[in-house]
């Protein structure tokens, strides 16, 4: 088998540059690159926080995601893509600092003893963030 790494995920947004800004305030990404594609066509840009990418796509006449994709347990209801997830070293501090930046926050839990959560983007997209310490090993933290 051929080995595989993570490189990004893409979201589709109604204003690339709300976005960019929403990803940078709440999530420490920035901006690697900008382009338009003449194909779809559309206005796209990879942001990158770390190893993580996002590539993120403004589409003209695109249309608004749906109310019951903005909820983790309705969405799952519909095939397909269902969220971006982040690994934490803590996830009731992360919320706390999403939510003192005005994050919009659907829910924190604990799920098999791991705290866990889910916010949405400034466009209702649903990212969940994960505490999930043991990729910090050099801080000596430990799961």
């Amino acid at each position: 088998m051929f080995a595989i790494k993570p490189h990004h995920g893409g979201i589709s947004v109604p204003n690339l540059d709300e976005s960019i800004d929403w990803y940078r305030l709440m999530l420490g990404f920035e901006v690697e690159s900008r382009a338009f594609i003449e194909q779809i066509p559309a206005h796209i840009a990879f942001i990158r926080c770390g190893d993580y990418r996002i590539e993120l796509f403004q589409l003209e006449q695109a249309n608004p995601l749906p109310p019951e994709r903005r909820e983790p347990h309705l969405d799952l209801r519909t095939h397909g893509h269902k969220h971006l997830c982040f690994a934490v070293q803590d996830a009731l501090a992360a919320f706390a600092e999403l939510r003192g930046k005005g994050a919009d926050i659907v829910f924190e839990n604990v799920i098999g003893g791991t705290p866990m959560g889910f916010l949405r983007d400034n466009s209702g997209n649903l990212l969940e963030l994960i505490q999930f310490p043991a990729l910090w090993p050099e801080q000596g933290v430990h799961p």
